[in-house]
């Protein structure tokens, strides 16, 4: 795995600042996404939450169409949608309309998190189980689906409209070794979420590169990590941003409900000791400093992982510093290639 030539992309969950409104929250992952594909990013994929009112992202499957509409040639795809909230048929109806529109570009990242809380999740689908066979049957089931393959489990009549030559690629999102056995198994690519789970990530890669089974979409396992990105031109500015981001995760964790903060406003949060050790836990989820330490962090974790593809997802309270961010961030790695325009002609678009 060469990570000398480490790919970017962009993992978005459209987060909603205090006191501003989702729709505002949609119009920057907008632009955010033409942005990104100016720099070179290689994929784009928002995520799917429920009753998270910090978090405007509950339907990829919508979003991604209008992403796809407003950008020319990056990949985008979900990050992901969470399988046992839906409709198996449902979801490959879904992603085969978005294939037919926009062939060789969409990307099915799945998970079986509820992508919320467990009540929510159970009137999302009150048949909702929450069990591993039925998300593995749900895997099976969207593969024959997808290629068209005969089910004798489902009756052979039943296909998912429309009908394509291309099928989106696959991806299983884990933040544990078993959803990357599931990954090995169906052949599917797999992105670890570090960003959620900052221990056991190389080990589940690796397990995953052993048993990985050739399928009709990969002869050979792929595979990226995903994680929490501050990058600022002073080390300075990149310690609030993640002081920032220490408080809205924590906020998180104790079920405070409500938008992200500005720094002014927890820059004198005085933590507990048991906050603190959250905050310790939580840094291990993050990668923060100017675009040099940044770099050197994340090279060295790609060397971990042996990935040559990381997933950025960063927040931000000022949008023109997640723009910032992920621009320094790509001068940092494709220097040669970068090609941004200025921030302000950016934040114009909104």
């Amino acid at each position: 795995m060469n990570t000398q030539h480490i790919k970017l992309s962009v993992l978005d969950q459209s987060p909603v600042r205090k006191g501003d409104t989702a729709r505002q929250a949609i119009l920057e992952t907008i632009a955010l996404a033409k942005f990104t594909e100016k720099l070179g990013y290689q994929r784009f994929w928002v995520s799917e939450h429920h009753n998270a009112v910090s978090l405007a992202g509950s339907t990829p499957e919508v979003l991604i169409a209008h992403l796809a509409s407003q950008t020319q040639h990056i990949r985008v795809g979900s990050g992901g949608v969470m399988m046992p909230n839906h409709s198996t048929l449902k979801v490959a109806e879904n992603f085969r309309m978005l294939e037919t529109l926009y062939p060789g570009r969409i990307d099915l990242g799945m998970g079986r998190a509820p992508g919320g809380d467990r009540f929510t999740a159970s009137i999302l689908n009150p048949s909702n189980t929450f069990s591993e066979k039925d998300f593995v049957q749900q895997l099976y089931d969207l593969q024959h689906y997808l290629y068209d393959k005969h089910n004798p489990d489902i009756q052979p009549r039943v296909r998912a409209i429309p009908i394509t030559t291309t099928v989106p690629e696959l991806w299983l999102l884990s933040s544990s070794g078993q959803s990357g056995l599931f990954a090995a198994h169906f052949g599917m690519g797999l992105s670890f979420a570090h960003f959620i789970n900052p221990t056991g990530g190389p080990e589940a890669v690796s397990m995953y590169r052993e048993r990985f089974k050739p399928s009709e979409q990969l002869a050979e396992p792929v595979a990226s990590l995903g994680i929490f990105v501050m990058c600022a031109d002073t080390e300075e500015k990149a310690a609030q941003l993640q002081a920032t981001m220490d408080v809205q995760m924590l906020h998180i964790e104790q079920g405070i409900r409500q938008g992200f903060s500005a720094y002014e406003d927890i820059r004198d949060y005085q933590f507990t000791s048991a906050e603190r050790e959250r905050v310790m836990f939580n840094r291990q989820r993050m990668v923060s400093g100017t675009p040099e330490q940044v770099k050197d962090k994340l090279t060295k974790l790609a060397a971990a992982y042996e990935v040559d593809e990381i997933m950025a997802v960063t927040i931000t309270y000022d949008f023109a510093d997640r723009l910032r961010s992920y621009e320094l961030l790509a001068e940092a790695f494709v220097p040669a290639a970068f090609a941004g325009e200025p921030l302000d002609i950016a934040a114009k678009q909104l």
